[in-house]
């Protein structure tokens, strides 16, 4: 009966609109309209985007301009201005409510794309005091390391690229003006780190090639002179005067803009800041009723400490004994990562496609000196192309840091970690990213979304039972939480407030229960760089309270595999802007 009384009300509708005036047929005629007219913009700005950005173009799959190098001086500065005010222009054309509201997404994520790009070029300007940014290694490391195209034809496209790296450091320099020292000092260890690229890997790859060996021996021409190239700029920077350095805090003003532009949230950098503290107090309370909990089990009769974070402390140290051995870390994540597929699958979270190949590598050396580990994925033009699970080595370690480092990444954070980087983590929402049929939300994709889903499953797989709810890995996860919420908390501090050191020690050490190693690290992380820090607790925070919108919305209806995929299906779009299309009526 409700099936008939359903169909005639649709049937009811159609008739009374096909009896209405014209007006309804002519708006949804103007309706498709903008929707191609906008589309055939999108086409247009992709365009010019890569030839503007050739080395971001080989890095998502788009290979026509394999050859270019963007020489990093005023004039290209000023092409990328023109071309982002210009694009501006253009975009104000559109009506922004005659288009759907994939594309009104779209539009933002465009509109966020360039006016970021003119306030980091007219204020942020930070081509001048951070030298990290110049470096040629990751895009000819992509190109060796990618088979999307016969290795002849990339070798030739690297040695037209590699051509170009004498005038790309040379223009570095002229750039450069009062840097800061920590950022300096990451320039000179990315770059000599990117050195095994073109001594070691291009190497590799000429002897496996079958070019003619006049062609190779000018290959390796020009790779020596970008070797020659490269260590011209470490040591213009280890030995150039630098009386005045620029500091590497951003200060207020430049932070609140980096984070609209960087994180697009509902929320300002502030009420974040207040939200994490809030968070952290919350944690701590749990934290402390666990170990509580625990305590008889691991400590028997013996007397409790009264000071809260000490009990929490001193339970969290009896856990993180339990650890892989340092030559076994990236082994026990290879293992790892089959055991999450079979959960997922078996708890019915959400749908995995294992046509996706997810490849477990040690970081590489370009990449060394921010994060412990990583996923790179293939870009929407090389959907086939692998992933990769990048896992820092501890080889050349003090056998004190590599055990402070394998407490902190213990028995039960090293299955955290898995659930974050790779399933259902980053590697499956990146898998699913590049299946949205917008290029925009694959090509700009939100941070704060992406890093913000990791930390969600994180918490969804817990609440579905990973890790039989115990009591040992509930606390450890909030351990491992304390982390993203302290990202937040630090960051905030570090580049708003001038937090020292001393006190972001004290606040990873004493207060986030961290082992030494990795609040070192951290303190390193947030020194060069910014915002970023911030991207994981925003994007969670945003996508939990969505899920508590829609779950109050649906009501017994709610089902959890539902809600994560249509949330995926939006592709990496900010999260304020799904929550406006998942509970849009």
């Amino acid at each position: 009966m409700k099936l008939i009384t359903y169909t005639f009300t649709i049937l009811s509708f159609g008739m009374l609109a096909s009896c209405g005036s014209g007006s309804d047929t002519k708006k949804a005629l103007a309706d498709t309209t903008s929707n191609a007219s906008f589309k055939a913009y999108e086409d247009r700005f992709i365009e010019q985007l890569w030839k503007e950005n050739p080395e971001w173009a080989t890095q998502v799959g788009f290979h026509p301009y394999d050859s270019l190098l963007t020489i990093p001086d005023a004039k290209s500065r000023a092409s990328r201005l023109e071309f982002s005010k210009q694009q501006l222009d253009q975009l104000k054309s559109f009506d922004l409510h005659d288009l759907n509201l994939s594309q009104q997404t779209d539009y933002h994520l465009i509109q966020n794309y360039l006016e970021s790009n003119v306030w980091s070029i007219e204020k942020e300007r930070a081509y001048e005091w951070n030298p990290s940014a110049y470096n040629v290694s990751g895009t000819i490391a992509f190109m060796l390391a990618e088979n999307y195209a016969p290795l002849h034809d990339r070798l030739h496209a690297i040695e037209q690229r590699m051509a170009k790296i004498p005038a790309y450091y040379e223009a570095a320099k002229g750039q450069i003006k009062n840097p800061a020292l920590v950022l300096t000092d990451l320039a000179i260890q990315q770059n000599l780190g990117g050195l095994s690229v073109f001594e070691t890997d291009l190497r590799d790859s000429l002897k496996k090639s079958n070019l003619p060996a006049t062609e190779k021996a000018a290959i390796q021409t020009k790779a020596d002179q970008a070797v020659k190239a490269i260590k011209g700029f470490v040591t213009y920077l280890k030995e150039t005067s630098n009386p005045s350095p620029r500091s590497f805090r951003l200060g207020k003003e430049l932070y609140d803009q980096k984070f609209k532009f960087d994180i697009q949230s509902g929320s300002t950098a502030a009420e974040i800041y207040d939200a994490a503290r809030a968070r952290k107090r919350y944690l701590h309370t749990e934290m402390h009723k666990i170990s509580k909990q625990l305590w008889p089990k691991y400590f028997g009769k013996a007397v409790q400490p009264t000071d809260s974070l000490v009990l929490i402390r001193k339970m969290i140290d009896t856990l993180s004994v339990h650890h892989v051995k340092a030559a076994d870390f990236q082994s026990a994540i290879e293992a790892q990562i089959p055991k999450l597929v079979e959960f997922v699958k078996k708890k019915d979270l959400l749908y995995i496609d294992d046509s996706k190949p997810l490849v477990v590598r040690k970081e590489p050396a370009y990449m060394a000196g921010v994060a412990g580990a990583s996923i790179s994925a293939p870009g929407p033009y090389d959907k086939g192309g692998n992933t990769y699970y990048n896992v820092g080595s501890l080889a050349g370690w003090t056998k004190e840091a590599s055990e402070s480092y394998l407490r902190e990444y213990n028995h039960y954070i090293l299955q955290i970690l898995n659930i974050h980087e790779a399933i259902p983590g980053h590697y499956t929402q990146l898998v699913y990213a590049n299946q949205s049929p917008s290029l925009i939300k694959s090509v700009l994709g939100n941070g704060a979304m992406i890093e913000g889903w990791a930390v969600y499953t994180e918490q969804m797989m817990l609440e579905n039972g990973y890790g039989d709810n115990a009591p040992e890995m509930w606390l450890m996860w909030y351990k491992w939480h304390l982390r993203t919420v302290c990202n937040a908390i630090l960051d905030y501090s570090v580049h708003v407030k001038n937090m020292s050191e001393k006190d972001a020690m004290h606040l990873l050490v004493d207060e986030a229960f961290q082992q030494q190693a990795e609040a070192a690290g951290k303190w390193k992380r947030v020194s060069v760089s910014s915002v970023q820090l911030t991207s994981y607790f925003t994007g969670y925070k945003e996508i939990y309270d969505l899920r508590k919108a829609v779950k109050k919305e649906e009501g017994a209806q709610f089902k959890l595999k539902a809600f994560n995929e249509k949330f995926l299906s939006f592709g990496n779009s900010p999260v304020k802007y799904i929550r406006e299309m998942m509970l849009k009526k």
